[in-house]
């Protein structure tokens, strides 16, 4: 396994999270358009690609959120390669380069219909905190946080 820092024009995060946007259509169903437009890649400078040999698996991101917290965005493990672990080295590696860039906290927000994304943010450390922002009142929102 390789982890590579990039940003959102590489073309292998680009097509990891075209995989991601399809699978959460499945997931949240008539809720996916209200997620779809936070997740914009169009300016994510601080983005992670796992690699098999060679082969893009996974994928993460972090944008800033306020001075000292970033938002863990667009985590995605090819369904294949899911269960090895890419995940929780790919949030690592988003950890250690936003405390690089002198962040302290880290923020994020999934659904409950993703199971395996919650087991993995409390397997890392991270702990439910009440929803922020544009997920407060959403029920089928959990919003974690973790100090880095």
């Amino acid at each position: 396994m390789t982890i590579k820092r990039t940003d959102s024009s590489n073309i292998d995060f680009q097509k990891l999270v075209k995989l991601l946007d399809a699978d959460l259509a499945v997931r949240d169903g008539d809720d996916h358009e209200f997620y779809h437009q936070f997740n914009s890649i169009d300016m994510l400078k601080n983005c992670v690609i796992a690699y098999s040999d060679g082969k893009a698996v996974g994928c993460g991101a972090f944008k800033p959120f306020s001075e000292d917290t970033v938002e863990i965005k667009r985590m995605y493990t090819d369904a294949g390669w899911r269960g090895k672990g890419f995940a929780s080295k790919i949030l690592n590696e988003l950890e250690v380069w936003a405390k690089e860039e002198g962040y302290s906290r880290c923020v994020l927000e999934t659904g409950i219909k993703q199971p395996e994304a919650i087991a993995l943010y409390e397997k890392c450390g991270y702990i439910r905190i009440p929803n922020y922002g544009q997920y407060i009142g959403v029920d089928n929102s959990v919003c974690y946080e973790k100090t880095v």
